[in-house]
């Protein structure tokens, strides 16, 4: 593949923002060649496409983070490690949403609703039902948490029995959270609009910003959350590929297989905290 030669996980690694690029093209050229070939299924399609772009550099990565394990001692040091293939993951789901979100802005009505048919879907669908009841928002925080846990486990599922699956799941997030935050925009653009007749430039940032910080406040951690669940997933099916099963050195990927789960938990219980407490406190 062409895109993968440009980025390795070692170039990665050392410069992550390239990342925010490449997941911005990713999108933008699954999102037009889905509408080109499969116009009736693109909502799917692109996602597939995304998929097939950020295999490579994904199971690239997971091979990388394995060797990893066998060479350091440290397990504070491998995580630190871990931590820079997570930081470029992050920059390229970013541009993924990213330019899902601009082009759900910019495309027409039309185009969108087709585009974006499964995803508007979903959202529609998602009801988190916070009020100012504590106990209601309790029962939602931990209904929140365990939905975004299933999640979680189907994406250590992907990634171990695929080796890089879980980017599907990931790749499904960024284009659900991209479309919301386009509907977002695209919405309070139109309420501008109709309410003074002209958007002034700094009322179009002021919306832009805020349809950003209201899906990013808890998206980002619990995206976060699924990356490092998706890597230990990927990490325990290459030690398994490369038979290192059979060593001495499997313990302590076992290990860090264990810790990587418990950080990919702990984001989404922060997740689901800022979801359900601090989110409806701001905008709504």
């Amino acid at each position: 593949m062409v895109l993968e030669s440009l980025l390795l996980p070692m170039k990665a690694e050392k410069k992550p923002w390239e990342m925010f690029f490449i997941g911005f093209l990713y999108a933008s050229v699954g999102i037009f060649l889905s509408l080109w070939i499969f116009r009736n299924e693109s909502s799917l399609v692109m996602v597939f496409m995304i998929t097939m772009a950020a295999l490579p550099i994904f199971y690239n990565t997971a091979k990388f983070e394995e060797s990893k394990d066998l060479i350091m001692d440290k397990e504070t040091e491998i995580l630190k490690e871990h931590n820079k293939a997570i930081s470029f993951f992050m920059y390229m789901f970013i541009g993924i949403t990213l330019a899902c979100a601009m082009w759900y802005v910019l495309l027409p009505v039309e185009t969108i609703t087709q585009l974006f048919e499964k995803q508007i879907g979903t959202i529609q669908t998602i009801n988190t039902s916070v009020s100012g009841n504590v106990m209601l928002n309790l029962r939602t925080f931990w209904k929140i948490f365990f939905n975004n846990f299933k999640v979680l486990s189907f994406s250590i599922l992907f990634a171990f029995v695929y080796g890089a699956g879980a980017i599907f799941i990931l790749s499904w997030n960024a284009t659900v959270i991209g479309a919301a935050i386009g509907n977002f925009i695209r919405s309070n653009i139109s309420s501008y609009t109709n309410s003074i007749g002209l958007l002034e430039t700094g009322n179009y940032f002021h919306v832009v910003s805020l349809g950003l910080l209201k899906y990013s406040l808890h998206g980002l951690p619990e995206i976060a959350a699924y990356f490092y669940g998706g890597l230990a997933g990927a990490i325990l099916s290459v030690s398994l590929i490369r038979k290192h099963f059979k060593t001495n050195q499997f313990s302590k990927i076992m290990k860090d297989f264990s810790e990587l789960i418990l950080i990919a938990a702990g984001f989404l219980i922060i997740a689901a905290f800022l979801e359900v407490y601090v989110t409806p406190a701001l905008f709504y």
